[in-house]
């Protein structure tokens, strides 16, 4: 058996010392080219767990694995190669177009002071084909509409060319539209065998894509299994502290409100 391409050993986290945890003795295990959700209320952590994953903060205590390794083991650049990032937002400070933006991804392949070649602008330009950007190519990205420029943000990571790609709230603040753009591409990386693992406060996002879901409360992991295990009406109604009821549409569970 392959090793997960994410593991969490008993990590627990607190921002000072001495100061109060987020994370509470987490432990979890993320299979390679699976499409995990983590679902959670406002604080529950979620934020903190997948800066954790990327390595951008260190355990207080425990320890968390890429690909089989434990995570201290990677360089700063060699993780970077291994796990991408799409933030929830990201203000761009420089009139970059969205192909330069793109480009951004290919910094951890590169040189300090080596400059995107012939290779790495077509592998952009295949990206933003693929996640519908051609046409905005040469538009810079502050004027871009909100759920293009989550787009953009999502071409960077994969001009990356990581195999795990990390999401912090990948829809928030979308409209309708632009969140089944980007629900689309997140699907299409899972078939393509790309570890995806976001954060969402909202259970039917996860519902609608993801095969596992991790369900947060106040630091603590109350569950971690396939979709249809973890999204129970008891389950949710736990993790939200409020009564919601799941019924079963075209084979997925939907979550709403109880009246």
């Amino acid at each position: 058996m392959s090793a997960p391409a994410l593991a969490v050993r008993g990590v627990s986290f607190a921002y000072a010392p001495g100061g109060p945890e987020v994370l509470r003795d987490i432990s979890l295990e993320v299979a390679s080219g699976s499409i995990t959700a983590v679902l959670g209320a406002n604080g529950s952590g979620k934020t903190t767990l997948l800066r954790l994953l990327l390595g951008l903060l260190a355990p207080t205590a425990g320890a968390v694995e890429v690909e089989g390794r434990p995570q201290h083991c990677f360089s700063r650049r060699d993780l970077s190669q291994r796990v991408g990032l799409v933030p929830q937002s990201e203000p761009v400070a420089f009139e970059l177009s969205v192909l330069e933006f793109a480009l951004l991804g290919r910094a951890p392949h590169l040189g300090l002071l080596d400059l995107p070649g012939a290779d790495d602008r077509a592998l952009a330009l295949e990206v933003l084909e693929r996640v519908g950007l051609t046409a905005l190519r040469h538009r810079a990205v502050p004027t871009l509409s909100g759920g293009e420029a989550q787009l953009a943000t999502i071409a960077r990571a994969l001009v990356q060319q990581s195999a795990i790609l990390l999401s912090d709230e990948p829809t928030s603040h979308l409209d309708p539209a632009n969140t089944r753009r980007v629900l689309e591409v997140l699907r299409m990386l899972g078939r393509e065998g790309r570890t995806v693992v976001f954060t969402t406060h909202d259970p039917n996002l996860a519902a609608a894509i993801a095969d596992h879901v991790v369900l947060l409360r106040d630091g603590r992991v109350l569950a971690a299994a396939p979709t249809a295990e973890v999204l129970t009406t008891e389950r949710l109604s736990a993790t939200y502290g409020m009564e919601v009821e799941v019924v079963q549409l075209r084979g997925r569970p939907l979550v709403v409100p109880h009246s």
